[in-house]
């Protein structure tokens, strides 16, 4: 029987054919598809040739079969996760890190890039490709290649153990987020709105009881939000902020140290002073220090708004007969009926407003009218009855597919973020992206958004553009190829969009009636946009800070110690917590992306601020030469070249911290 993963894709728009992928293909696939690579690229480095064509270009094609098996499996095992998944995800980690070091530590192969490199000012390179030659030199440099003997083979042991330890992490967590729920009787269920009825009652029926709470954001922070019954709030609070750290196997602190070890001792075999001073040399930043500089900076306004706020909040609890001090699992209940008390804002009231077909309509109208970009629903079958699928178009001609997984389930991590099945590239023939926006929104009918959920969702579509708008060589440097700290840009920027006023006075309709948000609400809406940024900002920075003190000087051997204490060095607000404590900090020790890097959505948001700003200067925030520029030298770019020269191709300078301050409510505290 044939193998459907090893087939090119010939589903509908070039998907492929999930219907007739099962579980049991996936290992013999990946075997196939590595032995493939593996052939290729061993004749790359034997073969007689040395040219930029002969080795670069061909690297980038020699894993055809392996991207694409890769491709389908890796957005399968994080949003629609099964047994036989989590176990191939389990065998996969040593496999493929193997595989990678076995390329970096090839000394052919290693050599010929070398060699490109020391005559490159006389190959006659394009800009494009000397920007390739220079990433792919940076690669193998970065991963050991210069290294020899013992030291190179320890390398390869830490970046396979690394591996490992990264997947037994995240599955752990996803473990921890299964396991827990608590069930809420009939009384204090009636205390909440109904649309947290609607999702407990969901997630219960799922579970096979009655009304549950769980640990997924979108149903416990309207809980916490929401519910009067403190014991309650406790309860399911100390739950959510305990995953990972629950005893038993899969109890996170332990790998979390040993990551943290290993990193330390790769970057020192790597000859760098720590893992930061490594991780962060081919970012934006560039140096543990600019990062500081930025997040303390943040920090000292944050806080103090954060203090003056939980004054009030607590003042609230008390008048309600509770004893001070405000605890964690209160703020955003008191937070909520702060709002609107002082905004007359009130979530439940919101909601029905902005319905998910309803946001879908707005992010889609918005990349019509700057890009010209079109989306006409298509029928899967996806990889999950949940999903839906859109092919775009510009001008007739076919962009990309988009795929929308929205809706959380027990098979589904945590978070939201977006990938891509298959990648921009032009070498070897146009191939158009597959893109997908994984999210986590209660299920309901409709499905309603807070204002935050509709923000997750522009987000993860900023994302989207970026993959899809790609137009560039070279796989490589393709969609989201950039440095960390400027892959938050596009989506961050995006988000923008949805406080656009005519946005959502053309597209926040009540689901029922059709009507319009009414004018007073959505001005309300708009004049609460900074409204508790202290906390957001605060738990934000925190965690920030924490990763990359983690990562600076030697690795704790106690990480929950040095969480401690660098908190307790910030003066914490007791009432606040980091937004990802160090158990379940998925973005720094999943993978190694966010590693040292998390501050990356703060470094982002400087320039995002900035270039919305070009749209404000401009008089309409869907000017047609702005956008333009944006396309050219952001979103169709990728990696082409370095992100500071892109921004400044874009906006022309750097802008400084006060946009962000400004953007967050924050100058008045600086």
């Amino acid at each position: 029987m044939s193998n459907p993963l090893l087939e090119a894709w010939d589903g509908v728009f070039g998907l492929p054919t999930f219907e007739r992928v099962r579980d049991e293909d996936f290992g013999p696939a990946f075997d196939v598809a590595l032995a493939e690579a593996r052939a290729a690229i061993a004749g790359i480095a034997e073969g007689p040739g040395v040219s930029f064509a002969e080795v670069i270009e061909a690297l980038e094609l020699a894993e055809g079969s392996l991207d694409r098996v890769a491709g389908v499996f890796y957005n399968l095992a994080g949003a629609d996760s099964t047994e036989a998944r989590e176990a191939l995800m389990r065998d996969l980690a040593p496999k493929m890190s193997a595989f990678s070091s076995e390329i970096t530590n090839n000394k052919a192969l290693w050599g010929k890039i070398e060699a490109l490199w020391q005559g490159r000012e006389g190959l006659g390179l394009s800009p494009e490709q000397m920007r390739v030659l220079t990433l792919y030199r940076q690669m193998f440099v970065r991963a050991g290649a210069e290294l020899e003997g013992a030291a190179a083979e320890r390398l390869t042991a830490v970046k396979s153990r690394l591996a490992v330890l990264g997947t037994a992490f995240g599955q752990n967590l996803l473990a921890d987020e299964r396991a827990w729920f608590m069930e809420v009787g009939e009384a204090d269920l009636a205390a909440l709105p109904g649309f947290v009825q609607d999702a407990a009652r969901a997630a219960g029926a799922e579970r096979g009881f009655g009304a549950v709470v769980t640990l997924n954001r979108s149903l416990i922070v309207p809980f916490l939000q929401f519910s009067p019954n403190r014991a309650l709030r406790q309860r399911a609070y100390e739950a959510w902020v305990a995953r990972g750290a629950n005893g038993g196997e899969t109890d996170n602190r332990g790998v979390a140290a040993e990551i943290l070890a290993l990193r330390a001792e790769r970057a020192a075999l790597l000859g760098y002073a720590d893992f930061a001073s490594f991780k962060l040399e081919p970012e934006m930043a560039k140096t543990p220090e600019a990062v500081r500089d930025l997040l303390m900076r943040v920090w000292e306004p944050a806080k103090a708004k954060a203090l003056g706020d939980a004054a009030v909040l607590e003042a609230m609890l008390v008048a309600d007969g509770f004893a001070a001090p405000l605890e964690a699992w209160d703020w955003r209940y008191y937070s909520e009926k702060r709002r609107k008390a002082e905004h007359d804002l009130d979530e439940a009231a919101l909601k029905p407003y902005l319905s998910l077909d309803a946001m879908l309509g707005a992010q889609f109208d918005c990349a019509n009218k700057l890009f010209g970009l079109e989306f006409r629903e298509i029928e899967g079958p996806f990889y999950h009855p949940d999903v839906r699928g859109w092919e775009v178009t510009r001008g007739g001609a076919h962009v990309a597919v988009f795929l929308g997984d929205y809706f959380a389930r027990g098979s589904k991590r945590s978070g939201a973020w977006c990938s891509a099945m298959r990648s921009q590239r032009k070498l070897g023939g146009e191939q158009r992206p597959v893109v997908v926006n994984v999210c986590n929104f209660a299920k309901g009918t409709p499905s309603l958004l807070s204002y935050d959920d509709a923000r997750t969702l522009f987000h993860e579509f900023g994302h989207a553009l970026h993959q899809m708008l790609s137009d560039v060589t070279y796989g490589f440097i393709s969609g989201t190829s950039v440095a960390r700290d400027f892959v938050e840009l596009p989506s961050q920027l995006y988000e923008h969009w949805l406080e656009v006023p005519s946005v959502l006075e053309a597209h926040a309709r009540h689901h029922e009636t059709g009507e319009p948000m009414p004018a007073d609400m959505l001005e309300r809406l708009l004049a609460a946009g900074t409204y508790d940024q202290g906390f957001a900002t605060v738990e934000f920075v925190s965690s920030a800070l924490v990763d990359l003190e983690f990562h600076s000087g030697a690795a704790p051997a106690d990480p929950m110690q040095r969480q401690a204490e660098v908190l307790e060095g910030l003066g914490m607000p007791r009432a606040i917590r980091m937004r990802h404590a160090t158990p379940h900090f998925a973005h720094v020790f999943s993978g190694d992306g966010y590693s040292a890097g998390y501050y990356s959505y703060m470094w982002s948001e400087v320039m995002d601020a900035d270039a919305f700003a070009a749209f404000e200067e401009a008089g309409d925030p869907f000017d047609p030469v702005v956008a333009a520029r944006l396309e050219q030298f952001i979103l169709s770019a990728g990696g082409s070249e370095e992100a500071e020269a892109l921004y400044l191709k874009f906006r022309g300078r750097m802008p400084g911290v006060e946009a962000l301050l400004k953007g967050r409510g924050l100058l008045d505290a600086a």
